[in-house]
């Protein structure tokens, strides 16, 4: 979808449809609605009172203009109450009011900058991150696709003045959106073709196009590393694991270092701890974290932020076979500790805690950042629209949460609570990889922070918000690409900071 910019007035815009915004409780129509209403010979208010259009969140009505104006239709979509507008709000109205125009069939759409008392960027980003968000699909693999999409939004304000800032919030919402979408699109590919090497290779490609730094260790490399924990994982699979990381560095003076960690299990059978069928259907999904890094390394260089990020991933799969690990087994992590397998399935911790450790020794950050589909307990605790936060710094947890709420991304804080380490004891090494099933997030949370040592970090389990099971307001059933905008908008933040 291509997005311009047009200074001229709503009743000048053109196209096959015009978006415009209505508020709930409001008697009378904003000023520009009522314009056009004018120019329509008040058939939009018409036909919004025989619709019982009331300006609830996400509710859409429209008109044809029966060339009475120079765009087709015109489409007024709700933005709730004036007072609790923000900019999730024009997120979603966006949104909604794009699939109804690619459902219409309609090719190009202007719109009003919607989101009266929010800056002009801000409320640009938001309508571009709706727009591209809302109408994502994933059909690679159907023969039959869907021809109707929208090629351009026609962003309209007749205020000159506000064309840069405007222009830099849609290129920020672009930017954002297509690496959320490039998240979903690596989630919602099924687990044989998104292989430990296919992230390799993406990585790859990810580095040559922006000019980044690309190291993949393979199984010896990694041997030699001494990453017990992660190869302990590797060995029942036929996939040859791979230890990716990448590396942005920026030509300006380097304000801070910062290793964004992903959780990379391009399938999770559970291993011998074998899940049931149903558990096991989607587990394509428990590579969300590495999806995540990888996409926002991918949008570093356009970003051109004054920080050296680290996106680093242990890529592989989970699978039971004669070799697999078994329970009982032992294994010694980077960091030198020893762990005792209570269970194969808590997988994704064992390579977390090799790739935590590795980033410590190796990178020597100043934060780490890990992403992880790491626990049903987190769906239990918050459900499947919010993602849990861990951490071992809180300056650092309250400014990831703040970046997630002017992301629209919804993100808790949980504790981790020192006495609780005390259930991940074993009797014949110096961790069990697993705890009692009541505060199985919090223990989760409590094994990583052993391997992040002192330096600051924080956790997201991305479990319950990675993927949907169904449509939600900023995009279809599948891959959320969660996390991606949280962290784009942390770095930004921190750029300036």
């Amino acid at each position: 979808m291509k997005l311009t910019f047009h200074a001229r007035s709503l009743v000048q815009a053109e196209g096959d449809a015009l978006v415009v915004g209505g508020y709930a409780e409001e008697k009378r129509l904003s000023p520009p609605v009522a314009a056009l209403d004018r120019q329509l010979n008040g058939l939009l208010s018409e036909v919004l009172r025989s619709e019982k259009f009331e300006g609830k969140p996400e509710q859409v009505a429209y008109v044809h203009t029966a060339g009475r104006l120079p765009a087709k239709r015109v489409l007024v979509v709700g933005l709730g109450k004036r007072k609790e507008l923000d900019a999730e709000r024009v997120r979603r109205a966006a949104a909604s009011a794009l699939r109804r125009c690619r459902d219409l069939g309609v090719k190009i759409v202007s719109a009003a900058l919607l989101g009266d008392g929010l800056s002009p960027r801000i409320r640009a980003q938001a309508l571009a991150e709706g727009a591209l968000l809302g109408t994502y699909t994933f059909d690679r693999y159907k023969r039959e696709k869907n021809s109707k999409a929208v090629e351009e939004l026609r962003v309209v304000d007749p205020q000159r003045r506000q064309e840069a800032p405007v222009k830099d919030g849609l290129r920020l919402g672009e930017l954002f959106a297509e690496a959320a979408c490039f998240a979903r699109d690596l989630v919602n590919e099924p687990a044989n073709e998104v292989t430990p090497t296919y992230l390799a290779k993406v990585a790859e490609q990810i580095a040559k196009e922006g000019r980044l730094r690309c190291r993949i260790y393979d199984r010896v490399d990694c041997q030699r590393m001494g990453m017990g924990a992660y190869l302990g994982v590797a060995r029942g699979s036929q996939e040859p694991p791979k230890f990716i990381h990448l590396t942005y560095a920026p030509r300006a003076r380097v304000r801070r270092r910062i290793a964004i960690v992903g959780k990379g299990i391009t399938f999770d059978s559970g291993g011998l701890d074998l899940k049931t069928a149903e558990g096991m259907l989607r587990m394509k999904d428990d590579m969300s974290g590495a999806a995540a890094v990888l996409a926002i390394m991918r949008s570093l260089r356009k970003l051109g932020l004054p920080l050296e990020v680290h996106g680093i991933i242990a890529a592989t799969e989970n699978m039971p076979s004669g070799t697999a690990q078994r329970p009982g087994d032992i294994v010694r992590a980077m960091n030198g500790s020893t762990i005792e397998i209570g269970n194969t399935d808590a997988e994704g911790r064992l390579t977390l805690a090799d790739a935590l450790a590795y980033a410590a020794k190796e990178v020597r950050p100043q934060e780490i950042i890990d992403l992880a589909t790491l626990t049903g307990a987190i769906v239990v605790a918050l459900g499947n629209l919010c993602s849990g936060v861990m951490w071992n710094e809180k300056p650092l947890a309250d400014r990831v949460v703040a970046a997630a709420t002017a992301a629209g991304e919804r993100m808790w804080p949980l504790p981790l609570i020192d006495e609780y380490k005390e259930l991940l004891k074993s009797e014949v090494a110096d961790l069990n990889n697993v705890g009692p099933r009541g505060g199985g997030a919090l223990t989760a949370g409590l094994f990583l922070r052993e391997f992040a040592g002192a330096l600051p970090w924080v956790h997201l389990d991305i479990a319950g918000t990675a993927f949907t099971e169904k449509d939600l307001p900023l995009g279809p059933k599948g891959g959320t690409g969660v996390g991606v905008r949280t962290l784009l908008t942390y770095l930004i933040r921190e750029a300036r900071r």
